[in-house]
């Protein structure tokens, strides 16, 4: 029930984000979900693709600097409330959520989160306990 996540360091400077998705295409890898965060010089892509390791080669290959994390994903209604009811549940329980982000599914009415938290066998735990969808790898690539 784990998902690899790709995280790359990303210079601020013109078309590095292209230089990344023309990699993956080259390599016939597809992005699922992503996230960036930025600062003045640089920033963190956080990609769920559906080949990681293949991603993090084609990637290195490049020049990248390129690590895989251990997230996972969880399916929630898509109406409002549905997000709140899962991350009442970790905060229930005491787990902090590190960072997360969301994306549609094709799934009709669901949405998918990504969710980094620090015991993420104790948030699947708990999750699955209270009726949250935890999501596998081959839902989510």
């Amino acid at each position: 029930m784990i998902i690899k996540q790709l995280s790359v360091f990303v210079e601020n400077q013109p078309g590095r984000l292209a230089e990344i998705t023309d990699a993956l295409y080259k390599k016939d890898i597809d992005i699922r979900a992503l996230s960036i965060a930025d600062t003045t010089n640089f920033g963190i892509l956080r990609l769920i693709v559906n080949h990681p390791s293949r991603a993090e080669s084609a990637l290195k290959e490049q020049g990248f600097t390129v690590s895989q994390t251990d997230v996972i994903g969880v399916g929630v209604e898509d109406r409002p409330g549905g997000l709140a009811a899962a991350l009442e549940v970790l905060r229930d329980a005491n787990i902090a959520v590190e960072y997360m982000y969301a994306f549609v599914s094709k799934a009709e009415k669901t949405a998918f989160v990504i969710l980094r938290v620090e015991d993420n066998d104790a948030a699947i735990r708990t999750l699955q306990e209270k009726g949250v969808k935890i999501l596998s790898a081959n839902e989510i690539y």
